[in-house]
């Protein structure tokens, strides 16, 4: 039986992130479709996202915009790589066609999971413990 193996293709680290964005595509029987939802997760070269009714075809063309409070925080076009058509959470796998530069600095970035740096006093004990460690 013959296996089939497929490689990884992303390119970067893919943060949990829940950002607001509304696409916009063309159906093929040219009707003009405006949908909003949620980002499950963000890459440098795209998102998964989550939108509450109808799902672009694989591989079409598909205007992302991510929203903040003041509107609108950057749009970019993208490419439909896959869809989970779960009745309950459908999402869409997007990837970058432009602007990669300006997503990995204002949505890639951003998202990263903060590591909060220990406080003094905390180094202190750890020090404190160490030193009792190897004595």
């Amino acid at each position: 039986m013959a296996r089939q193996i497929s490689a990884e293709q992303r390119t970067g680290a893919r943060y949990l992130a829940s950002l607001v964005v509304r696409v916009e595509w063309d159906t093929e029987q040219g009707k003009h479709m405006v949908a909003e939802g949620k980002t499950e997760n963000v890459g440098p070269q795209g998102a998964l996202i989550h939108l509450q009714r109808e799902l672009p075809d694989v591989g079409s063309r598909v205007q992302l915009m991510v929203l903040n409070e003041e509107g609108q925080k950057l749009q970019v076009v993208t490419e439909v790589l896959r869809l989970e058509r779960n009745a309950g959470h459908p999402l869409a796998a997007l990837q970058l066609l432009d602007a990669t530069e300006e997503w990995r600095g204002l949505v890639w970035e951003p998202a990263a999971p903060r590591v909060t740096p220990p406080t003094k006093e905390e180094d202190e004990d750890d020090e404190e413990a160490e030193e009792e460690t190897t004595h």
